[in-house]
């Protein structure tokens, strides 16, 4: 079971290896709450290509190298490869980096919640991938408040 936590992520180092729908998604997310994002993947979707024009993140277009994993604090393994995924998983868990990997859901340290941001406050809700539904109908009440 995992823990609802708030950790202030503005200075930490992250690194999101792939660039595809699924990391856009992540590292839109983690781009309103933290600004030492980096991208390393050969390609870039446009979503994400438009995130490294504003200067909210740093794009490497080059394929994972177990050296991007230096002085990082958070990794997302979000590549189209489940071999390199796993990868990035075991070198996360020997260095003790907190990873979360897009497709093995149960190697993953931390989930993200669906976020409801309104003024200052914050709201993360997760159901651990049992009940998305529930999530998303919740979410939808709170953001009609």
């Amino acid at each position: 079971m995992y823990f609802p936590l708030f950790v202030d992520i503005s200075e930490k180092r992250i690194l999101v290896a792939g660039a595809g729908k699924i990391a856009a998604r992540r590292v839109e997310t983690l781009s309103m709450f933290a600004s030492r994002i980096t991208v390393v993947a050969p390609y870039v979707c446009r979503e994400i290509e438009r995130l490294e024009q504003t200067g909210k993140i740093c794009c490497m277009r080059r394929v994972f190298q177990d050296v991007d994993l230096e002085g990082k604090e958070i990794v997302l393994a979000a590549t189209d490869r489940e071999d390199v995924n796993l990868h990035i998983w075991k070198e996360c868990k020997k260095r003790k980096i907190l990873v979360n990997i897009c497709d093995r859901k149960e190697l993953c340290d931390f989930y993200f919640p669906s976020i409801v941001q309104k003024e200052e406050v914050v709201i993360g809700l997760n159901s651990s991938g049992r009940s998305p539904g529930k999530v998303k109908e919740i979410r939808k009440k709170i953001e009609n408040l």
